[in-house]
Formats: C-alpha cells, structure tokens, sequence
C-alpha cells in the first residue's frame, strides 16, 4: 500500500518528524494527535500511514520513535521491534533524531535538517543547563513557542500545524521563525507566558514529606477547566526546585472526568550532576504512563470523585518514594 499519510505528535519534535518524512517521502497530508488518542485506538490508522514520535498502533506502513515505554509496550504484546518497518531507538534525544539518521544512511538530506534536529533533540529533552539558557530565544524556541498559544478554534490549529510542517521542511529555522503568522503567534505567547507565571505563583505547593522543596507541586485538579499553564515556567517561580510536578484532570470532548493526569519535569539544578532520577522509569514504575529521564507523563483512571481523591494521595506518595530513593540508588540519569 502506497503512503499517504504521516500522524504526528503535535509538539515540536513531531513537526520535525513530520518534516523530514515529508521531504523523504514525497508525503504532503499531516494528522496531529496525542499518545492517549493513540493507546486508546481513536485515531483511525493504515498501513498507508507513517507514525511518528507515538506509541505504535494495530498497523501502519512505517513507524519511528524513541520512548523506552513504548518498546515495553510492544514486549508485552510479543512485538519484536525489529519486525517494524521504520525505527525505534529509545537512546536518542528526539523522535527526529531517529528519523533523520535512519533517512540519512543512504540518502543526502537538506543541510538544514542538522540545526533543525538538534533544536528537537534540546527541546524535547529539556536539556538545558542554565535557566538563562532555557530562556534564550534560539529560532527552535520561537518556532516551539509559536506552537503554544492556542486559538479558540481547533481547526485553524491543524492548519497551523500543517503549514508549520511545510515551513520547517523547506526553511532554516531562523526562516520559519521570520514567517509573519510564526512571528505572530510567539509574540502572542509571550503575552499569555507573563499571565501564566501570576497564576503558578498563586498556584504552587510542596508536598509535607518534601522538607527542602524539592519538587514543585502544581495542582489543578479543583478546576472546572484545564488551566493554561506550561509547567517549567515554575522553575521561574520556584528556582530552587529540583523537579516540577503538575496533576489535573483529564478533560474528554470538554468534558471533565475523574481521571488524573499527571506531568514532571526536572530542573537545570541537575545538569552536570549524578542524581539518579528518571521521570520515565517513575511512570514505568507505577505502570501509568512514559516519558524520558527528564520529562515524563501519565495517567490514572478514576471511577468517581472520592476514589480519583483517594489515588491523587496515594500517587503522589508513590511519586516521592520513587523520587527520593533515585536520588539514593540512582545512576545519575
């Protein structure tokens, strides 16, 4: 069957994803969508399709990606990786990574995919080692925040995104980040990033065990709506955390439900230092979820109020213990 498609995460490393593979393949249409649609199986998918940066689904024509919980996934449905046509290489930084170096064996990809791959590997990862350096405005980061601030109107966010495909396919990044409507949109976000920071200042907590405020609790399951709130801006809030941890409710076709959804992140504090901590081990460990060693996400299922109040308590109990005997056991992840 011939490809037609390429599904992609709808962040920055899938768009690079995406981009590549458009360029390769000659593949011009984009679906955009989330881990949990894919795990869920609520996205039709073919085997006219190439997947990028999700878990795999029941058939595609290639799939590429690099979360070790996805291959965990794949061994506990007896799925040798290796019978995949496309990747999965759990060791690199970015989905793009992947796809770049498996594309680039025995073909000469655009010069500029080298500065465009190695903004998705630092993005993806969180891999930087100073807050100043988190903060300064590379091209990747303008182009990433554009894709932050979010209209009322889901449609025109697909298009976005499939003309940010196009963009980051045939430009540098410092030419995509020069587009009018890209320009646009991350001066937009630099507006909702200042309200973003007022609200976690009012939001932000520890949990009691945590005596040196390790990690920064930002809780939003009380919300009658998912808050606007990117969860590293705590690190601005709270500089002297090492990791920050956000719980919230998981929404479904606007709806609210009593599941929970939780994300972490971990701090420049801990570059350049062994600390043995790995966010994705935490979410493997507690069978909710995946993630890489410095950013990780889950979810957990709830029937009713009383019982997703129950798990919040036990989870972040469990979250803890895992954190604090990382930094005990680890292997400086």
């Amino acid at each position: 069957m011939e490809l037609e498609r390429i599904v992609t995460h709808g962040d920055f490393d899938g768009v690079v994803s995406a981009a590549i593979c458009s360029r390769v393949l000659g593949i011009d249409r984009f679906f955009f969508t989330g881990p949990s649609m894919i795990e869920r199986s609520e996205v039709s998918i073919t085997a006219g399709d190439v997947v990028c940066d999700l878990p795999y689904p029941l058939e595609c024509g290639l799939w590429f990606d690099h979360h070790p919980g996805n291959r965990e996934a794949l061994a506990l449905r007896g799925i040798d990786p290796l019978s995949i046509p496309g990747r999965l290489d759990d060791a690199k930084p970015s989905c793009a990574r992947v796809i770049f170096e498996y594309f680039g064996r025995d073909r000469e990809l655009p010069p500029h995919f080298s500065e465009t791959v190695a903004e998705a590997d630092t993005i993806d990862s969180f891999d930087y080692r100073t807050i100043d350096e988190w903060r300064r405005e590379t091209p990747g980061k303008l182009v990433d925040m554009s894709m932050k601030t979010r209209r009322a109107d889901a449609r025109d966010e697909m298009r976005y995104l499939d003309d940010l495909v196009r963009l980051v396919r045939d430009r540098p990044l410092a030419g995509v980040a020069a587009d009018g409507a890209v320009a646009a949109r991350a001066a937009s976000y630099r507006d909702e990033e200042k309200r973003m920071i007022e609200f976690i200042e009012k939001s932000v907590a520890y949990l009691p065990q945590d005596a040196a405020r390790e990690i920064a609790v930002l809780d939003f399951t009380s919300h009658a709506r998912p808050p606007r709130v990117h969860k590293n801006l705590a690190y601005l809030v709270a500089p002297q955390s090492l990791g920050v941890l956000v719980l919230g409710s998981v929404f479904r076709a606007g709806r609210k439900t009593n599941d929970l959804a939780i994300s972490m992140s971990l701090s420049m504090n801990l570059a350049g230092r062994p600390h043995g901590k790995d966010l994705g081990e935490i979410m493997r460990r507690l069978n909710i979820g995946d993630g890489h060693a410095g950013a990780a996400s889950g979810t957990v299922r709830s029937d009713t109020k009383d019982a997703m109040l129950r798990a919040k308590k036990r989870l972040l109990s469990d979250v803890w213990k895992l954190w604090a005997a990382g930094s005990r056991g680890g292997n400086g992840a």
